[in-house]
């Protein structure tokens, strides 16, 4: 077999400016968020002598080795993401290595004859932010950082505050009070985070603190981290493989802060460039309709004939969605993933709470549990299908973002029949302000009985085995 070394010589690696009317480039090791222009940066490499086909079978053989980094699902394909030294310590709790799941039922209910889902819920902390923690957090060791920071409505946090304690790092974390489920704040307390609730949402509290750690020298590992989005296109990479190297018609995904969006994009493009897939598959980003900033700038884009570009997206000042991990107003990813949506001839797509919720009890029909923000993916394939923007014969997988316990309470008030959508503002009896009551369409209420035989018999009864 051949070493890595001989299949994917890498010639050089460093960030690069996003805008590509500015064009400025940086060393890998420059200690940055932004360009100076205030774009985002992305990681970019030229490979020499990439040989596909050789490393598809590097990687195969990896899967069998004991080596730390080839147990990760992202570091085995480390010849995709070369931007650590040799010498620098990989931080990795062996994320990645998550399934593809074949749901017939799900597909039904999508009016699809096949659907699989990429259930990133299976990674350590229960979401796909561990695909981009551990290289963000890697990096961070390599440049002898000792302090990491995000802003969070839930899943980067726990990511971040696991691997950091795991490298021995100090995690700062700042949180929008009120907003983030407890089976993730949980999880940022327990690993040792120091967590600081601001009293505002994820958009005022990431304008709040966004320069002032880095001016403290604080590493900051939100999705503006371009290394945080190397890890997170791997989890494409390893669908691909998973498919023998045969894009799907469509890839669906939520859409949040965007960062995942614009990893997958980022994955995809440099996959056909190398030579490890021969198409592009198409991208489709799902959006709640109370937080979808990408999905009305493209609308307007369309209905006005103007380039989306020349527009700008405009904020959701008062993001509203139970979902979350995808109640984001200002996506600072936005403009790397319009990139992306237009190399792979994309869509967006925004869908409701009671579609989001539905959905979600569809997907946990299957046998597959999710916390919310992953069912829009569900809801959204529905509607493209319905709008004939799927067909019915596509091949399409759908990611599933996050683990069903990230947000217990949402699934039993699903199924009591209590969840609702705050209306925004107080809460006005004149003025009819109540909250936004979702039909549990699907519901399993439990059923409670006495300590009677018979009557457990009798309920018994009455719910044969489907």
């Amino acid at each position: 077999m051949k070493d890595s070394s001989s299949v994917a010589a890498m010639t050089t690696v460093s960030l690069q400016c996003l805008d590509p009317k500015c064009g400025a480039q940086y060393p890998v090791r420059d200690v940055r968020s932004e360009c100076a222009c205030g774009n985002l940066l992305d990681v970019r490499y030229e490979w020499s002598d990439f040989d596909a086909e050789a490393v598809k079978q590097v990687w195969k053989t990896r899967a069998m080795s004991l080596d730390p980094r080839d147990r990760s699902g992202v570091w085995r394909f480390r010849e995709l993401i070369p931007f650590l030294p040799p010498e620098a310590r990989v931080v990795t709790l062996r994320e990645g290595n998550t399934p593809l799941l074949e749901a017939p039922h799900a597909a039904d209910y999508a009016g699809l004859d096949l659907l699989a889902f990429k259930h990133q819920g299976f990674n350590p902390t229960g979401s796909f932010k561990d695909n981009g923690m551990t290289t963000g957090v890697s990096q961070a060791a390599a440049l002898d950082k000792h302090v990491v920071a995000c802003v969070s409505t839930g899943n980067t946090s726990a990511s971040m505050a696991a691997y950091a304690a795991y490298g021995g790092l100090q995690a700062v974390i700042f949180i929008p009070a009120g907003q983030i489920a407890s089976g993730k704040l949980a999880q940022a307390l327990e690993y040792g985070a120091l967590t600081i609730q601001v009293q505002a949402n994820f958009d005022v509290t990431w304008k709040l603190v966004f320069h002032m750690v880095e001016e403290a020298g604080v590493y900051l590992l939100n999705s503006v981290n371009p290394f945080r989005v190397e890890g997170q296109k791997t989890i494409v990479v390893e669908m691909m493989e998973q498919l023998a190297w045969e894009a799907p018609d469509w890839i669906v995904l939520p859409g949040g802060n965007l960062g995942n969006s614009s990893a997958f994009g980022k994955g995809l493009r440099e996959m056909k460039q190398l030579g490890l897939i021969a198409r592009l598959p198409r991208l489709a980003v799902i959006q709640a309709e109370g937080s979808a900033p990408l999905y009305r700038l493209l609308q307007r884009a369309a209905a006005e004939g103007r380039s989306p570009w020349e527009i700008g997206l405009e904020p959701v000042a008062s993001p509203q969605t139970l979902a979350t991990a995808i109640r984001i107003g200002a996506p600072v990813s936005w403009k790397k993933a319009l990139r992306e949506l237009e190399a792979t001839r994309g869509v967006c797509e925004a869908v409701s709470e009671q579609e989001i919720a539905d959905a979600k009890a569809v997907i946990g029909l299957c046998g597959i549990g999710c916390e919310p923000a992953s069912a829009a993916t569900l809801a959204g394939i529905r509607k493209l299908v319905a709008a004939n923007v799927i067909r019915k014969s596509d091949r399409v997988v759908a990611v599933l973002t996050g683990n069903l316990l990230k947000d217990p309470s949402y699934t039993l008030s699903y199924h009591e029949g209590t969840l609702a959508l705050p209306r925004e503002g107080p809460f006005d009896s004149a003025q009819g302000r109540q909250p936004a009551a979702i039909e549990p369409r699907f519901g399993n209420r439990p059923i409670a009985v006495p300590p009677d035989p018979e009557a457990i018999r009798r309920l018994l009864a009455r719910h044969p085995a489907r």
